[in-house]
């Protein structure tokens, strides 16, 4: 499998309500071991997650179940990450 980063990111209109369907979407992931690290960032700006798949349009896809992703608050963008 292959690391996608996958970046969350807030609009003006985004619906705080949506924080907790996403944090249970990423324990969802984590226990069928798709998530290894997820967490948002100190400005509260939005999150990342690192997300296992076997290619990028995979990854788009469970990106796009992101309960971030399906309110339309957020700008959600999933890259190929090659880390070392």
């Amino acid at each position: 499998m292959n690391v996608y980063l996958v970046m969350v990111m807030r609009r003006p209109q985004f619906d705080p309500a949506v924080v907790p369907a996403h944090q249970r979407f990423l324990v969802e992931l984590r226990t069928e071991g798709r998530v290894e690290r997820s967490g948002p960032f100190g400005d509260k700006s939005g999150g990342a997650y690192l997300l296992h798949a076997t290619d990028l349009a995979e990854a788009q896809a469970i990106a796009h179940r992101d309960p971030t992703h399906v309110s339309g608050g957020w700008d959600v963008t999933v890259y190929e990450w090659q880390a070392h």
